[in-house]
């Protein structure tokens, strides 16, 4: 489903009995929550940074250079579309730019 657009839904309502089930729970201090059927994962080694951050997203018009547009477009994969590239190749120029302005105000 990567490259398809999400649909926006209203999500279902919390019973009353939902509810009073997670003030209850709230209510509990920490040391008073069995966690016996969860154990302590200590292993993160196959873990992926970001993988579910989904930052919120602006649609706009923009106009790029024909040959820009292109490349990018030649350089798109199945995994990753062109969009997709140009946006990270904005942000990465936007994190140099803030790390060049961290530097020079030391």
């Amino acid at each position: 489903m990567k490259g398809k657009p999400m649909k926006k839904g209203a999500s279902k309502r919390l019973t009353p009995k939902q509810r009073a089930e997670l003030k209850s729970l709230a209510s509990l201090r920490d040391n008073a929550i069995d966690t016996s059927d969860a154990p302590e994962f200590l292993d993160w080694s196959g873990a992926k940074r970001g993988l579910f951050y989904r930052p919120v997203k602006q649609q706009l018009t923009l106009r790029l250079d024909a040959d820009v547009l292109a490349w990018f477009k030649s350089h798109a994969t199945s995994d990753e579309g062109y969009q997709t590239r140009i946006n990270r190749a904005l942000r990465e120029y936007v994190q140099q730019q803030v790390s060049r302005g961290r530097r020079s105000r030391a």
